[in-house]
């Protein structure tokens, strides 16, 4: 049993008909879509050269659009479930040619279909744990630039210092500690360059000494196959000079 057609998939679609290009040339730019999320497949669409990458976004759009207010779906949880361009109708002009002669000038349509769906469960659950990194290495790097300062202000909301040195003394605290912690990371940056470089020299190291032993070998297996040569070689000699003396 194959697989549902593509104009019969499962979904949310959103359809153009009668647009000014070739269907030839539209498929050019779906292919680069198909099976996509819908937010990877809106910026290869933005940054895609080609003409018909204009239209084929804003049926995008529009499909994301369908899902999201008819059939109530997360917009971020869709994908490009099929995308496909059919051949329109074709409007037939005739352009002067030389000694009275005529062309015919074939201007192309396409009707474009796009499909979106629901991702499945597992493509789902990892979408999910990437964003929920991401959002959890966000909330540390913040965290580490402004729990210091959050910690000085109520601190000194409970202990009511003095006016003057209220004025003065946090903002110094506040930038010492700020530079610190820029101290601090870009040490931790160093430290892992550092740690890459001397991986990569262990590395090449290696590959050099593996060369070292496969030239050695190779150099083994010369000397050996001259050797038996020059030994062949002198077998031949003797039997041919015993010949003779016969």
């Amino acid at each position: 049993m194959t697989g549902p057609k593509t104009n019969e998939r499962p979904g949310t679609r959103a359809l153009l008909r009668s647009a000014p290009m070739s269907a030839y040339k539209v498929r050019e730019v779906l292919d680069l879509i198909r099976g996509q999320e819908v937010g990877r497949a809106a910026e290869i669409l933005e940054f895609c050269e080609r003409g018909p990458a204009d239209v084929v976004g804003k049926v995008l759009a529009s499909a994301v659009a369908n899902a999201a207010h008819n059939d109530e779906l997360d917009p971020e949880e869709l994908y490009v479930a099929a995308c496909f361009a059919d051949e329109g109708k074709t409007q037939r002009r005739m352009r002067p040619r030389a000694r009275g002669r005529a062309t015919r000038i074939r201007k192309r349509s396409a009707h474009i279909t796009v499909i979106v769906s629901r991702l499945p469960e597992e493509r789902l659950a990892r979408l999910r744990a990437k964003r929920a990194a991401e959002q959890a290495a966000r909330r540390s790097r913040r965290g580490r630039g402004s729990a210091t300062p959050r910690r000085r202000r109520r601190g000194g909301a409970a202990e009511a210092p003095a006016p003057e040195l209220a004025q003065s003394a946090p903002v110094a605290d506040v930038e010492l500690e700020g530079e610190e912690l820029a101290a601090e990371e870009f040490a931790a940056e160093e430290a892992e360059a550092a740690e890459a470089a001397e991986e990569a020299e262990a590395e090449a190291t290696e590959a050099e000494a593996e060369e070292a032993e496969a030239a050695a070998a190779e150099a083994e297996a010369d000397e050996i196959a001259e050797e038996a040569a020059l030994d062949e070689a002198a077998e031949g000699a003797d039997t041919e000079s015993e010949g003779s003396a016969e």
